[in-house]
């Protein structure tokens, strides 16, 4: 590894540990009013005792009169804020020690959701870029389409999912199919505006040279524009495929689906198993990082072999 890159490796690993820090510090006072809960109702002394109003005391005023109960508010079977070894033993359990095809693991509800993500992304990526090029090359669609692509992303995605999964439904339409159209609302309009952006960039004088070469429009698009666009459309890409698994998980939540990481979350809900609920929040995140970094991964393959230097 060069230096600048166990540098970069160093101020990650800083960040983290930092966030981890906190993230200890921050349960404590969290968990505190539950920890003497928990010792009252097994007969222990805390203090104030339990006949006295604690309401008017705030939990850092609860865990300064009660420091022996630190190590107790990282160990609570249902916390407000779990700590993160709590979390990390969740994922090892939901992943490592059960079987895939278990309702249990995060790898079974996590294919679920990728799934929808993949069908979604695909329908929102195909129906972006060629909104883009219809965009590019007509003046037409360049000022009725691209204003209602816009208005399209101030509605709230909480808000016309159900509406979506409803009015599917009453077709007929149900299982990933009305996942993947919410994904695809979703990943649709970075693509669009990327790829427009992208298919905009080369100068005036290179489109002169094609001009003055006799190019006609599609040599144009496919030698010139196209190329030109390509990191454009990767970047949208990257954000459009994060926005795609967000549309998945809130397409599962209106149906209280069985199955996904938005049905880990509702159940997680449901029973008051924060644990679960941040087990299945970390899955996310950590599925969305490989997406991305899968998307980069091919992002660089392409751009070396089109010769653009990375």
């Amino acid at each position: 590894m060069t230096s600048a890159s166990i540098r970069a490796v160093c101020a990650v690993l800083t960040v983290v540990g930092v966030i981890i820090l906190f993230w200890y510090a921050a349960s404590v006072p969290m968990n505190i009013k539950g920890v003497l809960n928990e010792f009252e109702r097994a007969g222990e002394q805390v203090d104030p005792p339990k006949a006295v109003d604690r309401r008017d005391m705030s939990e850092f005023e609860l865990v300064i009169d009660n420091p022996y109960a630190i190590d107790e508010t990282w160990e609570q079977e249902r916390p407000r804020l779990p700590a993160p070894h709590q979390v990390a033993e969740e994922l090892w359990d939901t992943t490592v020690e059960k079987k895939i095809t278990s309702k249990r693991s995060l790898i079974y509800h996590s294919w679920v959701t990728l799934s929808a993500t993949m069908l979604g992304f695909a329908i929102g990526t195909g129906l972006g870029i060629l909104l883009a090029v219809g965009i590019v090359h007509s003046r037409v669609m360049d000022l009725s389409v691209m204003p209602w692509a816009i208005v399209s992303q101030t509605i709230p995605i909480i808000a016309l999912a159900p509406m979506i999964i409803v009015v599917l439904y009453s077709v007929g339409i149900q299982g990933i199919i009305p996942k993947a159209i919410i994904s695809a609302y979703l990943s649709f309009f970075p693509v669009v505006v990327g790829m427009v952006k992208g298919l905009r960039s080369p100068d005036a004088m290179q489109l002169d040279l094609l001009r003055t070469y006799n190019a006609s429009r599609s040599q144009g698009f496919w030698k010139l524009r196209l190329p030109a666009s390509m990191p454009y459309l990767f970047t949208s890409l990257k954000i459009g495929i994060a926005a795609s698994l967000v549309g998945a998980i809130v397409g599962e939540l209106p149906t209280g689906a069985v199955a996904g990481l938005g049905a880990r979350l509702l159940a997680g809900s449901y029973y008051g198993q924060t644990v679960q609920i941040w087990s299945a929040l970390f899955a996310a995140a950590i599925l969305a990082a490989c997406l991305v970094g899968l998307l980069g991964l091919v992002e660089r393959t392409v751009l070396k072999r089109m010769g653009m230097a990375q």
